[in-house]
């Protein structure tokens, strides 16, 4: 299980699993430090792999996307502690993790304010052994098998209430012997589940998909988007059935 501690720093504070066995530090954050002292490799966006005290992570730097970019690469609002993008993210991954969810464990996550703004960063456990399924989708290596695993796993979120902000094919990876993760919960939150959020989220990963030219796949939709949401449908059918006070 794992079980939030922070504390504070100069500027700010870190939010850590208890159960690390190491007390992170700010520059446990800072990816300079990786690219001298550990393995550090490049990632999509500002996310790095690096080798930390407690093991190989993903270092994530928030940053802003869209016209707010123009005013602020990576300044956010303060608001609250508890409601900077990493603290939210590191308790919702947390929850997650403790729910058996297949996600990225929280290692630890830190913001830095700056009077009325703050910066923020991310650890988490790197999956190793994994691509996403957009790599999947350009190799051409979508089937139905794959497709039924990617429709399982995201009933499993959805019946625990697991909005994921942006699921996209390079939000979902794909493990060797094609065991499903979803990465990047920021903005993420546990909601209610209702029919009209969730069928959001297979929208948004349908257009993802198609976006990246899946209907230059033979077959698509035939051999992987419906045995996707066929799937989804029937994990999502039998969890309803077996709710307390679910009648047959």
């Amino acid at each position: 299980m794992i079980e939030a501690q922070v504390q504070s720093t100069a500027d700010g504070a870190i939010v850590y699993d208890a159960a690390l066995g190491a007390t992170p530090t700010a520059d446990w954050f800072d990816a300079a430090r990786w690219g001298a002292l550990g393995r550090a490799a490049g990632g999509r966006g500002a996310v790095c792999f690096v080798e930390t005290p407690v093991g190989a992570c993903a270092l994530r730097h928030y940053r802003r996307g869209g016209l707010a970019a123009r005013v602020s690469a990576d300044r956010y609002l303060w608001t609250g502690a508890e409601r900077t993008r990493a603290f939210r993210e590191f308790r919702l991954l947390a929850r997650l993790a403790n729910q058996q969810l297949p996600v990225a464990p929280p290692v630890a996550a830190c913001f830095r304010r700056h009077g009325l703004t703050y910066r923020a960063d991310l650890l988490t456990r790197r999956i190793d052994g994994t691509e996403t399924l957009a790599a999947r989708l350009a190799q051409g290596r979508l089937d139905a098998s794959l497709a039924q695993r990617v429709g399982r796993t995201i009933a499993r979120f959805h019946a625990a209430g697991a909005w994921h902000a942006d699921l996209n094919a390079h939000n979902i990876l794909v493990g060797a012997d094609d065991a499903i993760s979803v990465i990047d919960f920021d903005r993420g939150r546990v909601r209610a589940p209702r029919l009209a959020w969730q069928q959001g989220n297979i929208a948004r990963l349908l257009r993802s998909l198609l976006k990246l030219g899946a209907r230059r796949f033979d077959g698509f939709e035939a051999r992987f988007w419906h045995p996707l949401l066929a799937a989804y449908h029937d994990a999502m059918a039998q969890r309803a059935l077996a709710a307390p006070g679910a009648t047959s």
